[in-house]
């Protein structure tokens, strides 16, 4: 690497992943959202992956009678190229440190755009739930801002609400964040993200001590072999700027959405106590929508066994009951 300590500040940016991932009370109900309860059709949950997540629906709401579409985010694509031979076995590590990224020059209006084109698509059939985690609620944020009267909820999965401050970058510099553990992945960074356009970690590594800590950040409690799988499913290339762009949520368009909110309990990536720093804040900037909150006692990674418990909030969700 020949700027080690660039690196693992970007690396910070962008480390918090999104691999994850009783009764409701109605109080986000909204007057818009009233007037679009009538609408028939499925209710269609369109999922938004956070950083080095793959794109896909959640078949477990599938089996429960829900469509699902996950977003196909830009240079995360299989078309993207993000595994190349490089990242094979056995490992490249002067390429890997060197060939450029398809993430290079991704933004969050790329996500945003792709997104959006989802939106619109399937609001045709019914129902819209956008759903997303960890860094994947900058994506929510801009989408709500855009095309609030398309979406039924909203709802973050221990994700980034931005409210009173511009991006996740600047949250996780508050006192509330000051616990996270996202900057572990800067163990992982194999390439100067000056040199190849993105951050590019290497979730292949067998190295104990770097996959232990990696394993407390994340999915702490969790059997190796689940842990292992987890790992195996993040891409390893994302976006050098997504983490620091703006994503404010604005009151008179996000605001009169419907919204949720899933607290990870023994979230290390975005600590309990930032989560609820978001929630409060939404709640403050509109009382009148105010989130829904449900708790899941589960790492930022939600295990099998946990992330059941997070389909069943979803299957509850008053836009599923129609």
């Amino acid at each position: 690497m020949t700027n080690t300590r660039h690196s693992r500040r970007t690396a910070l940016r962008a480390a918090t992943l999104g691999v994850t991932t009783g009764g409701l009370s109605l109080a986000g109900s909204s007057t818009m959202a009233r007037a679009r309860t009538g609408r028939g059709g499925t209710t269609t949950f369109v999922v938004v992956t956070g950083a080095s997540g793959t794109p896909g629906g959640i078949g477990a709401l599938s089996l429960r009678g829900h469509r699902t579409v996950g977003v196909d985010l830009p240079g995360h694509r299989v078309t993207d190229a993000q595994f190349a031979l490089d990242y094979q076995c056995p490992q490249d590590p002067a390429s890997l440190a060197t060939r450029p990224s398809p993430m290079a020059g991704v933004g969050l209006d790329a996500y945003t755009a792709a997104a959006l084109e989802t939106v619109r698509t399937v609001s045709a059939f019914g129902p819209v739930i956008l759903y997303g985690g960890s860094m994947g609620g900058v994506t929510l944020n801009r989408v709500g801002n855009a095309v609030p009267h398309l979406i039924d909820r909203i709802v973050y999965d221990s994700a980034f609400c931005c409210v009173d401050l511009a991006c996740p970058e600047a949250y996780l510099t508050t006192p509330e964040g000051a616990t996270t553990l996202a900057g572990t992945v800067a163990a992982l960074v194999v390439a100067d993200p000056a040199v190849i356009g993105a951050v590019r970690a290497n979730y292949r590594t067998a190295d104990p001590e770097t996959l232990s800590k990696l394993k407390e950040a994340l999915m702490a409690g969790a059997s190796d072999a689940e842990f292992h799988a987890m790992l195996a499913t993040l891409q390893p290339d994302e976006s050098l700027t997504v983490g620091k762009e703006n994503s404010q949520v604005q009151p008179d368009t996000w605001g009169r959405i419907p919204r949720t909110y899933i607290r990870h309990a023994a979230d290390r990536m975005i600590p309990l106590a930032l989560q609820d720093r978001m929630i409060t804040e939404a709640d403050r900037l509109t009382p009148h929508n105010r989130f829904d909150v449900h708790t899941v006692h589960a790492g930022h990674a939600a295990t099998t066994e946990q992330f059941g418990r997070i389909v069943e909030i979803l299957n509850r969700l008053p836009e599923c009951r129609r």
